[in-house]
């Protein structure tokens, strides 16, 4: 069932101060012109196999804290999911839809549910007992100013953050824990593929990844229709390139396929309606479209699909654009269909 926040919440939410600069979310993230634009992340520290580093590859060490909802955790659960690590890296995932994170100020953003029946799919925190992730970070840091985003690399025995860069935990996931992964052997970062990986991981993140954001968040007219013209422009070269190999970067999966999928699989849900990317759907792409319904056919990928939570959280957490929390009811797309990607050799 699809829970909706009461109407009173989100009229308290439109009421954030865009000068409260001590807690803040990605609505706040706007330029003068009105348009999107994200900031980095801030815990850096890394994983790594040698025994002598601060943080060593250890099974049930690690916790990830993450939200179904969002794309760049989400594209961590699928690494832990698909390196076979879900035994020795243990994860919690929030409730979908933000709320209040302390009584004395107007943020709100990931909460943990209070019991693991609240919410289906969420769990309370185990760790540390914290009823949000802005407490985690208060936790690691008593001075932390900034964004209180997931995904959360927990060091259990530190008792810090080692990191909330996807882009990093990912990697970290990729190699430096095959000593004790199901899958040692699966590299989605191979090195003689990585110049080609990492020049088009800059560019879905920005035309894609982040372009879809861009759309939704802007505030006025230029920026939306600047950021939409690339969007399509970018879908409509991966319809290209998907048309003659199975993969975006040949007919290898690699990291760039599990970034572009966490985008893809919610764009006709969400990004559709909720950000104004309605030039074209998903559906309307042949190869697109087959291509999300395989990587989501990849054992494992199902795991990190929690579709409730995503349209919950997008269509209930963003009053400025949804301000009644209404979630549209379809289209309820069945990407456990057949595909037709296997014409390709893998």
């Amino acid at each position: 069932m699809i829970c909706v926040s009461s109407a009173s919440r989100y009229i308290v939410a439109r009421s954030f101060s865009s000068s409260f600069k001590m807690s803040r979310s990605a609505l706040d993230e706007m330029t003068e012109s009105g348009a999107f634009n994200r900031t980095p992340s801030t815990f850096r520290n890394f994983i790594s196999k040698e025994k002598t580093s601060q943080f060593p590859s250890e099974t049930g060490r690690y916790h990830l804290y993450i939200s179904y909802a969002c794309p760049w955790a989400s594209r961590c659960l699928s690494f832990l999911m698909l390196k076979g690590l879900e035994k020795d890296i243990s994860y919690t995932a929030v409730k979908p839809i933000w709320e209040r994170t302390k009584e004395n100020d107007e943020h709100f953003g990931w909460v943990f549910p209070s019991s693991s029946t609240e919410e289906p799919g969420a769990e309370p925190d185990p760790l540390n007992g914290a009823k949000s992730i802005r407490e985690l970070y208060e936790l690691a840091s008593t001075n932390y100013i900034g964004k209180y985003t997931v995904p959360v690399l927990w060091d259990k025995k530190l008792k810090t953050i080692v990191n909330n860069e996807s882009a990093e935990i990912i990697r970290m996931l990729n190699t430096e824990f095959n000593d004790i992964a199901d899958n040692p052997t699966l590299d989605l970062y191979p090195p003689h593929m990585q110049t080609k990986i990492d020049e088009l991981n800059e560019w879905v993140y920005n035309t894609i990844n982040n372009g879809v954001y861009k759309c939704g968040f802007a505030k006025k007219q230029g920026p939306y229709n600047e950021a939409v013209e690339k969007l399509y422009e970018a879908l409509d070269k991966c319809e290209e390139i998907l048309g003659k190999q199975r993969y975006i970067c040949g007919n290898t999966l690699t990291e760039t396929d599990i970034r572009l999928f966490v985008t893809l699989i919610r764009f006709d849900e969400v990004y559709t309606v909720h950000f104004k990317c309605n030039k074209k759907l998903l559906r309307e792409y042949p190869n697109l479209f087959n291509y999300t319904k395989d990587i989501f056919q990849i054992p494992g990928m199902i795991s990190s699909v929690n579709m409730a939570h995503i349209k919950q959280h997008y269509y209930g957490s963003h009053p400025s654009i949804n301000p009644f929390g209404i979630i549209p009811i379809g289209p309820s797309v069945d990407y456990s269909s057949p595909h037709d990607r296997e014409r390709f050799q893998s």
